[in-house]
């Protein structure tokens, strides 16, 4: 098969290291693609939401199967304008693709299905006055979440009233995150431990293929502003056989058969975004996509091969499908650029060290290649990560953090507590 995967960044690294693995995989591309990603197939330098470009290319070189990396182009639609054209995707529709494009209809779909998930209410600049009195007499911590694609920014936890009040103006008023916080959702805060799984579905049955735990903040001990994610663990140890039996339950299940029952075409992956309240699942949000650093330990677990799974799925013969998990434990770290999340250089020279250890993986996020050079450079704020096995979380982080130490570019960033509360 011919593929071509959407995207630029850490995931899009793991997904086409993944894919050309597989024995179906006769020729892969990448577009854009990054500084590591030429090392799996050839990248194609046409943006992701580039569609009559894109799909050009794709009658030109047979493309079999289009993978979509990243969320922008899936809320764009892009699943629709390739199908509509012949071509086979690996992601949802646009309609459904609002599961993450809009907080405000993913919290109404799950009320819909009975699905857990925190109390809220939503609000415009029209209904501003209504929201001030609604963050009043609400229970402290207040969640504030711009309604529309944030690049992961969009969420802010308050811890007073004041606070909320500032941000949620901020955000209505003086449109901090522009036409994605046109619309805000207000809701309880739910106190917990996160954890992310993941799934395929072909819009009937689903594949379950792999959980992890992903670090947002900044600096050590999950404090300072959050971020795209700093690293990631997998298996996480609280999810347990019965936990996970209430996760499929309660959550999984309710939301496949939701998508069918209200005609929202879904074909790919789904990030259940999920809380452990005193043991029981709640969902704080759906993506429509696999995460990033998760697909970093999530792929690397996965034994089976990850394009005959996406060749079930686009079959519509997912439920005849196997997952087989390696029962390892793995961990990710990513090195990021000095001032990221806030303002970062780009263009360092990137040194990375030769990895003779075969349960050490690196995926590149953040680089390109220096046309005039023909070096790696950083391109990006999360630049590059190091994923390792263990026998345990603590050993796969001290690998991981180990190779991490060793890959060198000025400004260089890294957290080096990933998975402490399992240690």
């Amino acid at each position: 098969m011919r593929i071509l995967i959407l995207g630029s960044g850490g995931r899009e690294h793991a997904l086409a290291w993944k894919l050309q693995q597989s024995p179906l995989c006769r020729q892969l591309f990448i577009a854009p693609g990054n500084g590591g990603t030429g090392a799996c197939g050839i990248n194609v330098p046409i943006g992701v939401n580039d569609f009559a470009t894109l799909e050009a290319f794709a009658k030109e070189q047979a493309i079999d199967l289009i993978v979509v990396g990243p969320e922008d182009p899936l809320v764009n639609g892009v699943y629709d304008y390739f199908t509509q054209r012949g071509f086979a995707v690996i992601g949802p529709s646009a309609q459904a693709a609002r599961l993450e494009g809009s907080k405000a209809f993913a919290k109404k779909f799950m009320q819909r299905h009975s699905i857990p998930t925190a109390a809220y209410a939503e609000f415009t600049a029209e209904t501003y006055e209504q929201g001030l009195e609604y963050i009043s007499a609400h229970s402290l911590p207040i969640v504030l979440k711009a309604d529309g694609l944030a690049a992961g920014k969009g969420v802010v936890i308050c811890e007073t009233h004041g606070e909320a009040k500032l941000v949620f103006a901020d955000m209505l008023l003086n449109g901090q995150f522009g036409e994605a916080g046109a619309r805000v959702v207000v809701e309880q805060f739910l106190s917990g431990i996160e954890i992310s799984v993941f799934a395929l579905t072909d819009g009937h049955s689903y594949q379950i293929i792999g959980h992890a735990k992903d670090y947002k903040r900044i600096g050590v001990g999950d404090t300072g502003p959050n971020t795209g994610g700093m690293g990631c663990v997998s298996p996480v140890p609280f999810a347990t056989p019965a936990f996970m039996q209430k996760v499929e339950e309660r959550i999984i299940r309710p939301t496949i058969a939701g998508l069918k029952s209200e005609g929202l075409v879904y074909n790919g992956f789904v990030f259940f975004g999920l809380i452990s309240v005193q043991g029981e699942p709640f969902v704080i949000e759906y993506n429509c996509r696999m995460g990033d650093p998760e697909t970093e330990v999530v792929m690397p677990r996965l034994k089976t091969d990850l394009l005959d799974l996406l060749v079930h799925t686009n079959g519509g013969t997912l439920a005849s499908a196997t997952v087989e998990i390696d029962e390892r434990a793995a961990a990710t770290v990513m090195a990021v650029s000095g001032g990221y999340p806030g303002t970062y250089a780009k263009g360092k020279p990137v040194t990375l060290p030769e990895i003779t250890d075969a349960d050490v993986l690196v995926f590149h996020a953040g680089t390109g290649i220096d046309h005039v050079s023909g070096a790696l450079v950083t391109n990006g704020g999360r630049v590059i990560t190091a994923t390792a096995f263990g026998h345990t979380i603590q050993e796969a982080a001290h690998k991981s953090t180990r190779a991490v130490e060793n890959i060198h570019f000025e400004g260089k960033y890294f957290r080096p507590d990933i998975g402490y509360e399992f240690h």
